[in-house]
């Protein structure tokens, strides 16, 4: 590859990744409201959503399917079990570990939450419809499932 070809495709490349960006970020100004109103951050929603809907499950595991760096994660648990949304207790047979479950009070929240942010969802389904949406959902699991390839490989 040339090194004009090489600029395009860095260009290219860059254009994918602040495209992202700015859809990620036009998206959540849709939901920002709902989360502010809360008193809850859009990593905290993450967290409290995968619990909600995986079950209990260890700080690692979290992390990953919530999408927050782990450093950052184990600040944030605190904040949410000092609010009374999540528990956190010892692993039954590894004390090193830990198991992270939602509180009877993080589901309530959910119950309460999630009804708006299904309205919110449907506001967005009418400017895109179920077929594309779900196109754009595959391609978007497939770029993201080039995390789990080697840097070599992509």
């Amino acid at each position: 590859m040339s090194p004009e070809e090489q600029g395009r495709a860095s260009a290219e490349q860059e254009s994918l990744t602040i495209q992202l960006l700015r859809t990620r970020e036009a998206l959540m100004q849709h939901f920002r409201p709902m989360l502010s109103a809360r008193d809850v951050s859009e990593t905290q929603w993450r967290v409290l959503r995968s619990l909600y809907e995986r079950g209990e499950m260890e700080a690692l595991e979290l992390a990953r399917v919530s999408a927050i760096m782990a450093p950052s994660l184990t600040r944030m648990l605190k904040v949410l079990e000092e609010r009374g949304l999540i528990a956190i207790m010892r692993h039954p047979t590894d004390g090193r570990r830990v198991l992270i479950s939602i509180s009877a009070h993080g589901r309530e929240f959910m119950l309460e939450a999630l009804p708006e942010m299904q309205r919110i969802y449907g506001r967005l389904s009418l400017a895109i419809d179920s077929e594309r949406m779900r196109a754009l959902q595959k391609l978007l699991k497939e770029v993201a499932d080039l995390a789990e390839l080697p840097a070599s490989d992509v």
